[in-house]
């Protein structure tokens, strides 16, 4: 299946496998990303595109990671082109999309669900979604504890929700300044924060910081696909990418023209 984010600054796009049985090895277990009529085994050369980036019942067979907060039009198309070459698989072989469906700034966001939509129609494959800080926090590769995922909202804001130990969200998706959202956390019992948002106001949220360069602030794209592992392996029918922007966009359009006086030079 194709995976694709574009909530944050990064541009994700990704081949990912899954196992139908989350306790077999994805890297042999039938490929959800193979021939629909006929699903294929991963070869002796398949292999997470980057070093953990194999999440239980899901492997990533190729990758692709772009920074560039503005230029999310210009760098997915070329990514999904790159990571399907890389796989060895035509658009035809897909037999699944699954986007992040933020939050997160409405011209990024609108591009990778606007993409992920496109492809699914063409295809005539299903398209899924998934919340975007879901894939941050995915269990297997943070501490234990409960945890805060924060990404920057721009503004002096920040997008967050709060996961439990096994990843489950227990609060959010939302959007608050850093000071408001310090307050919101009382009641929650976190032990650990991550993601762009956390890092770039960690004065202001009393948590400690997860910062390593094995966690990226991006979402994983094994874990975004494993969101939609049961849909896909179930074979639901294709889902609307309703986006999370959580406030209005930044742009607005132009209101009623003025009247013009009468005898205005």
């Amino acid at each position: 299946m194709l995976a694709l984010d574009t909530a944050t600054p990064a541009v994700v796009a990704a081949l990912v496998a899954l196992a139908p049985d989350p306790a077999a090895p994805a890297a042999s277990a039938d490929l959800v990303a193979g021939d629909r009529g006929a699903p294929t085994r991963a070869s002796a050369t398949s292999r997470p595109a980057e070093p953990g980036q194999q999440r239980g019942a899901a492997v990533v067979l190729a990758a692709r990671v772009t920074a560039g907060a503005r230029r999310h039009g210009e760098q997915l198309a070329p990514a999904v082109a790159a990571v399907l070459a890389e796989a060895g698989c035509r658009p035809g072989d897909l037999t699944a999309v699954v986007a992040g469906l933020g939050p997160g700034p409405f011209t990024g966001l609108r591009v990778g669900l606007v993409t992920a939509a496109a492809l699914a129609d063409a295809l005539g494959i299903p398209a899924y979604g998934a919340c975007s800080l879901d894939a941050i926090a995915a269990p297997g590769h943070l501490p234990s504890g409960r945890l805060l995922v924060a990404t920057d909202a721009r503004r002096r804001e920040v997008y967050w929700a709060a996961y439990d130990e096994t990843g489950a969200r227990i609060a959010g998706p939302a959007v608050d300044r850093p000071a408001d959202l310090a307050a919101r956390l009382a009641g929650l019992d976190l032990a650990a924060m991550c993601g762009a948002g956390a890092r770039l106001y960690r004065e202001a949220l009393p948590l400690p910081l997860v910062d390593r360069a094995d966690h990226p602030d991006h979402p994983d794209p094994a874990a975004l696909a494993g969101l939609a592992r049961d849909r896909v392996l179930a074979g639901a029918p294709t889902e609307p990418l309703t986006p999370l922007y959580l406030r209005r966009p930044d742009a607005s359009p132009p209101g009623r023209p003025k009247p013009v006086t009468a005898g205005a030079s």
